[in-house]
């Protein structure tokens, strides 16, 4: 499905992330950028060493980040030239919506930063930090929309959902997004 928001689109898919042909593909990142699962860990084994060496480092010079931030860096040996680590909240702590929020739109000026076209999205936050996959979809939606119709170089925002019941939410959301 996809639907053009401005002179951009933003498209859903169920499957894989890591095996997706885009500029970058962002990942559900923990504070530390350790990969050790969910979507991070799929990301890290098929791009290889490269990907957690470079998070290492990024952490060594610049510290944890904070939940929202997001960093860009290597994809290494994935089709996507680009990973852009960004945290999302976990549900609970408060303030979640604000932070997933934030998370997405500093994803998306990073990939403009670096004039990039094409970028690809998870459901940041809706798997093992168990934000609501319905309101997960919503503030992605509302998000990238809102951003797209602003000021971009970005040509296709694609939320690449692991599972149908996931795609379904993001689908009826963006049934009723007005471009």
């Amino acid at each position: 499905m996809q639907k053009k928001i401005g002179s951009a689109a933003i498209e859903l898919i169920q499957g894989d992330i890591t095996s997706l042909s885009v500029d970058a593909i962002v990942n559900a990142a923990n504070k530390h950028l350790q990969h050790g699962g969910g979507v991070a860990l799929a990301i890290s084994r098929k791009g290889g060493p490269a990907i957690q060496e470079e998070s290492d480092a990024l952490i060594a010079k610049r510290g944890p980040l904070k939940t929202g931030e997001a960093v860009i860096a290597t994809g290494g040996k994935l089709a996507a030239k680009w990973v852009i680590h960004t945290v999302g909240p976990i549900w609970g702590e408060g303030d979640e919506d604000r932070k997933l929020r934030s998370a997405i739109h500093n994803s998306l000026k990073l990939a403009d930063a670096k004039d990039l076209k094409t970028i690809a999205i998870p459901a940041v936050s809706a798997g093992i930090y168990h934000f609501p996959v319905d309101r997960c979809a919503k503030i992605l939606i509302e998000t990238a929309t809102k951003y797209l119709q602003g000021k971009t170089g970005l040509a296709r925002v694609i939320f690449c959902l692991f599972d149908e019941k996931t795609h379904k939410a993001f689908e009826a959301v963006l049934n009723e997004t007005k471009n």
